[in-house]
């Protein structure tokens, strides 16, 4: 992998290995994500996709080769506050309403709360205002995934990573959030994401990364993977790249 080794990456990934027992997971994964830059992350169910982001969080050890967070080692307490994560199966306290859960989000990162930014906010993601002041316990999928998108992009901090932001979500809601993303990174924010919704990732991601067979498959943009595959959908350049055939769900050898 070509970098530049004085420039400080919100993400650098060298070399990264990871196993679960006997059975390696990824191999040898290398990439960096630019300051300000929508990075998003491709792969099938169990290609390793969060099982990368739990190392990104400290939550997992690397089996070998590193990640740092700005020029940070992972574990480090100075990039731990630089990150912001919603992760997929996103369930917030049920005792809390959705207000509350926000204030206290914004609390763990010492941003300052203020109720008019969240009421404008939840405007831009199409969440009823008066829903943030009853218990989540009342809310729908869609309610629950509104309010830690809230609780994660009203951090303000400099990395979020967001894994399968738009589950749960209607099209309207949709194409809200990614409104808010585009909106984080004007306000020089990075993201990190990954999603199944490919149609998604063309829309917000200025570079893509595919996982397949361990192995990093694919680096680039979206417009290089479809010109690369001679394919006009996101989707379809995704397939054949990993070289599967969705007729008969084999892969082309």
């Amino acid at each position: 992998m070509n970098y530049n080794k004085k420039t400080i990456y919100p993400l650098l990934v060298e070399k990264l290995s990871a196993n679960y027992g006997a059975n390696n997971i990824i191999e040898d994964i290398d990439f960096y994500v630019q300051p300000n830059e929508s990075f998003g992350v491709m792969g099938l169910n169990g290609v390793g996709k969060t099982t990368l982001i739990k190392i990104l969080l400290g939550l997992m050890p690397p089996s070998s080769g590193e990640a740092k967070i700005f020029g940070k080692k992972i574990l480090n307490k100075e990039a731990k506050k630089k990150i912001a994560y919603l992760p997929e199966k996103f369930e917030p306290p049920a005792f809390l309403t959705g207000m509350e859960f926000i204030k206290f989000s914004l609390s763990l990162y010492g941003t300052k709360f203020n109720e008019d930014e969240v009421l404008l906010a939840a405007d831009r993601l199409a969440l009823d205002r008066d829903a943030l002041f009853k218990k989540v316990n009342t809310y729908s999928k869609g309610m629950k995934q509104k309010t830690g998108l809230l609780g994660t992009l009203l951090t303000k901090c400099p990395l979020l990573i967001l894994d399968e932001p738009m589950s749960g979500l209607d099209p309207k809601a949709r194409v809200c959030v990614k409104d808010e993303i585009i909106k984080c990174k004007k306000q020089k924010m990075t993201i990190f994401l990954s999603s199944h919704i490919l149609a998604d990732m063309e829309e917000i991601c200025d570079r893509v990364a595919i996982i397949d067979s361990k192995k990093l498959q694919f680096l680039g943009t979206p417009q290089k993977l479809k010109e690369k595959t001679e394919e006009n959908y996101l989707e379809r350049a995704f397939l054949k790249k990993i070289g599967l055939n969705v007729s008969s769900n084999r892969k082309v050898i």
